[in-house]
């Protein structure tokens, strides 16, 4: 007789199965990123001592790495002997006491936030080669090798910092990790912030809390596949976006929920149509974002402003916050925007980019930028 309950029972056992053999990895992870740390300081050490450091230092890796090879299998090319080395001298600058990004900061009870990775609980027998480690004493690291290769090539520690934040508490995948990077996501969102933001960033990842906080500047739209000089209208960038909506999603960040487009309400016997309307979860309000292709106008401002307003009056409940309107354009107006809206208003105007940003001119973009609010605060203290 056949027994009903075998495919409730094998659904538990496999449930088992998957995550001993999840912890195993997590486990294996984290003790080979320990040693190679640790390999990495020893190398360090050594080559302090030697007279002729760099000389010495190349020799000494050459032939560090065919004997580990031999012996230990793949793995310990020059190469990597090389990355462990860097590995350590970025690492080893952090401060000594070094908390895991999720304990950087804490509930309002309190309490650590808890994380996916921290679901799988690593016995102490388990944890107890790592704990010997010396570098264990002063450094928890969270992620894989392969996330480390990608983080210690960031020289900016505060950047750095950030992805390793984000990565760790949204599980990036080492893919998604250089994806982000090379979007240069943490300076598009410092550009939207403040100084006093900006150090957040690097100290606690991003933390969704006010309207702010889910800008970015420009907003990267590479994936739609549209050349930068290619014409199209707002019909034809509004029909991208739905065909490419996951991309869209994840580019627009955390806790956004797509809803409709070309969403249609009216009054006083005329209709009007939103392009896109989303939902934040985090925020727990609406989201609604306008296309624009041309150049924007005092017009589109007080557009987008009624379209706030009806959704304030009659759309949201009691318990949702105010809704937030974004004009996508391809080139914002600061000015007109201050200019034309009150100053407690939830509208702003983001760029778009239809390719990947220069990197190296947004660090100067944000440099500069931290060192004018630097002058105007001094400037200030000195009035």
């Amino acid at each position: 007789m056949k027994n009903k309950n075998i495919p409730q029972l094998y659904d538990k056992i496999a449930s088992i199965i998957n995550l001993a053999r999840k912890q195993v990895a997590t486990t294996a992870n984290l003790t080979m990123v320990h040693s190679y740390f640790e390999i990495g300081r020893m190398i360090v050490e050594d080559e302090q001592e030697g007279e002729t450091r760099a000389e010495y230092g190349k020799k000494v890796l050459q032939e560090l790495s065919v004997k580990l090879n031999i012996n230990f299998g793949r793995g310990f090319s020059y190469r990597n002997m090389r990355n462990m080395r860097q590995f350590y001298l970025v690492y080893s600058r952090v401060n000594a006491i070094w908390q895991t990004p999720s304990a950087k900061f804490k509930n309002e009870d309190n309490t650590i936030r808890q994380t996916p990775s921290s679901e799988l609980q690593i016995t102490d027998n388990q944890n107890k080669a790592i704990r010997q480690m010396p570098s264990a004493k002063s450094k928890n690291f969270t992620l894989s090798w392969s996330h480390y290769l990608v983080l210690m090539r960031i020289e900016n520690p505060d950047e750095r910092s950030f992805y390793e934040i984000e990565a760790h508490n949204e599980q990036w995948s080492e893919k998604h990790l250089k994806r982000q990077y090379h979007s240069s996501l943490y300076e598009r969102l410092a550009l939207s912030r403040n100084k006093d933001e900006v150090k957040k960033l690097a100290n606690k990842g991003l933390i969704i809390e006010k309207p702010i906080d889910i800008l970015k500047n420009p907003l990267t739209l590479d994936f739609l596949g549209f050349e930068e000089k290619a014409h199209y209208n707002e019909s034809d960038l509004e029909n991208a976006i739905i065909s490419k909506l996951q991309h869209f999603l994840l580019e627009l960040g955390k806790g956004f929920l797509f809803e409709a487009r070309q969403k249609r309400f009216s009054f006083s016997e005329k209709s009007f149509y939103v392009d896109l309307v989303f939902y934040n979860r985090l925020l727990q309000c609406y989201v609604l974002i306008d296309l624009k292709t041309e150049e924007l106008t005092h017009q589109d401002l007080g557009q987008i402003q009624m379209y706030v307003n009806y959704y304030d009056r009659h759309v949201k409940t009691a318990y949702e916050k105010p809704s937030i309107g974004i004009l996508l354009v391809k080139k914002k107006e600061d000015a007109l925007v201050e200019l034309t809206l009150p100053k407690d208003a939830n509208i702003y105007a983001s760029e778009y980019s239809l390719y990947l940003p220069e990197k190296q001119l947004l660090q100067q973009k944000l440099k500069q930028w931290i060192q004018e609010f630097e002058e105007q605060e001094k400037n200030k203290n000195d009035d």
